[in-house]
């Protein structure tokens, strides 16, 4: 009926979220407020590693990216799930370490990691360092060697492929701040670079075309290159890699429209691709990596919201104004992404109403959703905007000195509080 599984509609008429009234979610914790299904994103977590099992005989890892929803919580159910942690900055590896996430399971990404921040990766033994370019890989040697350690790296590699998606997310072209070019040269460079430096073990190689991508082709293209190189590297240096991660991507349905695939078909696929082209380059099936972030957490959360106030503009357009807006949800803002929004108290009645649904902050471009059809709705009725686990509470903001907002999680008929919401004490907390 909706665009997430874990998402129906109650004998009460009211939107559901993991079987938890949403209307009683806002009650009892507030608005404006993120709700995850706890059940769906172990599920989701779950058939990635299954994947793995089923398609390369164990012989792979799930990482989650961290950043599309990072928390302590998430962080120790991706432990317990027994998958990996991909981090993009010092915050996400220190929250990752702060719950005692095993380092060697973590994977460090970034273009322009600072000096701090891989001093810290080396301190802490992180397991994989996604290596972005040459001034980096001399940096984190230099680092290792003053520490006495040899770190596990991978460079991260332009595989020249057009994901088919928006062009803010598309990061395998050759035209990306992202990685190694292979068109260039510049690739095999920073590969004989990395073989020839003592304080680092060149692991393997990383790739990642982009994001929301519903097409199985791309993924396939981009393992056959990647092997292709692994061929080269072979050749010319007489070095076999060892590891092949082939990031993430994996798009959800944030629209009855989208049509997503099953996460086994992407698997299913590529992995056929992988060890067919492997043996037939005469290359060991390289330890795979894959990182899954929206895929695991996007259906699995929505955001509640409190209607405000309703502006009719005849014959232009109306206005339900609600009490949170583009710092807890920029992604409109920034690519026009589509949502499907519901009122959660009137979930059972038609959606039979055009408006557009704005925030508070004091900005015009301040817009969740703009021409969505909604039920007639009035000032005290709860809006909830589906499949907002990715990306939304990751890119937060306090701007108009709002606070962020509380995350809450639900599972088996109990919801906890596992992000609280901020303060206006908190907000000053930095300032002198």
């Amino acid at each position: 009926m909706y665009v997430s599984d874990c998402v129906s509609v109650n004998e009460r008429g009211h939107l559901t979220i993991g079987n938890y009234d949403t209307c009683e979610l806002a009650k009892k914790f507030g608005t404006p407020l993120y709700a995850f299904d706890e059940n769906e994103i172990r599920k989701n977590l779950r058939e990635f590693k299954k994947s793995i099992d089923d398609e390369y005989a164990g012989n792979g890892l799930v990482v989650y990216a961290s950043k599309a929803f990072c928390c302590k919580e998430m962080v120790r159910i991706c432990n317990e799930e027994g998958t990996g942690i991909d981090v993009v900055s010092g915050g996400e590896l220190y929250t990752a370490m702060s719950v005692d996430f095993p380092a060697e399971n973590i994977v460090f990404h970034g273009n322009n990691k600072t000096y701090d921040e891989l001093v810290m990766a080396v301190d802490y033994g992180v397991g994989r360092i996604i290596v972005d370019n040459l001034t980096e890989l001399e940096t984190l040697d230099k680092i290792a060697k003053e520490k006495g350690k040899t770190m596990g790296v991978m460079l991260r590699i332009k595989p020249g492929i057009d994901a088919h998606t928006h062009s803010f997310i598309k990061t395998g072209q050759i035209d990306s701040k992202f990685g190694f070019a292979l068109e260039t040269g510049e690739a095999m460079e920073g590969i004989k670079a990395a073989l020839a430096m003592e304080n680092i073990n060149l692991r393997g190689l990383h790739c990642h075309i982009g994001s929301q991508i519903f097409d199985l082709d791309p993924f396939e293209l981009a393992a056959t290159v990647m092997l292709d190189l692994f061929k080269q590297v072979k050749d010319e240096t007489g070095t076999e890699l060892g590891e092949l991660n082939l990031g993430g991507g994996f798009g959800i349905k944030y629209l009855k429209s989208d049509r997503p695939r099953p996460y086994s078909d992407y698997m299913r696929k590529v992995s056929a691709a992988v060890n067919s082209y492997s043996a037939e380059l005469g290359l060991k099936t390289p330890f795979i990596l894959i990182e899954p972030g929206r895929s695991v957490v996007g259906a699995a959360g929505l955001t509640l919201y409190t209607v405000g106030c309703v502006k009719d503009i005849p014959d232009v357009r109306t206005y339900v104004s609600v009490d949170g807006g583009m710092c807890d949800n920029p992604r409109y803002a920034l690519y026009q992404s589509s949502y499907e929004v519901i009122c959660a108290n009137k979930a059972s009645e038609k959606r039979d109403w055009t408006v557009t649904v704005a925030g508070k902050c004091c900005e015009s471009g301040d817009l969740i959703q703009e021409w969505t059809r909604i039920q007639p709705v009035e000032p005290g009725d709860i809006l909830a905007v589906l499949s907002t686990g990715a990306y939304n509470y990751s890119m937060a903001s306090n701007y108009n000195r709002i606070p962020r907002l509380p995350v809450v999680f639900v599972k088996n008929g109990t919801a906890r509080e596992v992000i609280k919401r901020e303060t206006y004490a908190q907000l000053c907390e930095c300032d002198v």
